[in-house]
């Protein structure tokens, strides 16, 4: 499975993808912004694209479907929960589904949280496959989780962390919807200053570009992301600075530092 990552330099700071079949040479956009580029980004590669997925509704994430679809009669697939709300959606996928185009595997996880209707796409191992890889569109960022302001639901983003991302191996690669991982960094930065893993890594990507972002994998956000590190003291002992009355179950952390993070 060859994954190419863009970032499409706008304010949102969105990245796109081509999940390509190295055997068939048939590929997925995933999260078409601006289409234009992701014709030619499958031009440049030599890869036909036959179907369009979209994670969630939101417009940075379906803008460049009309272009894409124009020019490659590709599909518009989405959770069938987003039907009516994606125009010019074919089907509805729901959790467990597998889709597959040529070679490539990829399991439909449902996530609502920071949209009803978003959905996160697993590759498992396999054959072609060698680790876990995750599109984790708004859900899951480097460094934090994704915000509830549209549409979203704080307890469901919880319930999607708990369910769908905590079991995964930490060998998955991450593949997430946007570059905030800077900033991410300095947030978790506030909410455990003694991590020296967040330090570690600001360090590393402080001069990158967003295209020279390294690709993480869970394990390593594991050891610096606030959203995965609900048990921490540390996160849990500074919380409580802010939230005095803070109570002792992960619901309770997850949902303070998500309400941190949209002030901050």
């Amino acid at each position: 499975m060859l994954v190419l990552r863009r970032y499409m330099h706008n304010g949102l700071r969105n990245f796109n993808y081509l999940i390509g079949c190295e055997e068939t040479g048939q590929a997925i956009a995933l999260d078409p912004l601006d289409g234009e580029q992701m014709l030619a980004l499958a031009d440049e590669h030599q890869l036909q694209i036959k179907l369009i997925i979209n994670t969630h509704e939101h417009h940075d994430h379906i803008d460049g479907n009309p272009v894409v679809q124009a020019a490659t009669g590709a599909p518009v697939w989405a959770h069938k929960n987003a039907m009516g709300k994606i125009p010019d959606q074919a089907h509805g996928l729901v959790a467990g589904d597998v889709v597959e185009v040529g070679t490539i595997r990829l399991k439909v996880l449902f996530t609502p949280g920071h949209t009803a209707v978003h959905l996160c796409l697993l590759a498992e191992v396999s054959e072609t496959n060698p680790v876990p890889v995750l599109f984790s569109g708004d859900t899951l960022f480097n460094a934090c989780a994704g915000n509830c302001r549209n549409g979203g639901n704080v307890d469901d983003m919880y319930e999607s962390f708990v369910s769908q991302l905590q079991p995964l191996p930490d060998e998955t690669l991450l593949y997430p919807g946007h570059d905030y991982m800077i900033n991410n960094l300095n947030f978790a930065r506030t909410r455990e200053p003694e991590n020296s893993m967040v330090d570690y890594w600001l360090d590393q990507v402080q001069a990158n570009e967003a295209d020279d972002m390294p690709v993480m994998t869970l394990g390593q956000e594991r050891e610096y992301n606030p959203f995965l590190r609900l048990h921490s003291s540390a996160v849990r002992q500074h919380l409580k600075q802010e939230f005095p009355q803070l109570g002792e179950g992960d619901r309770d952390v997850f949902r303070a530092l998500r309400s941190l993070r949209d002030q901050w």
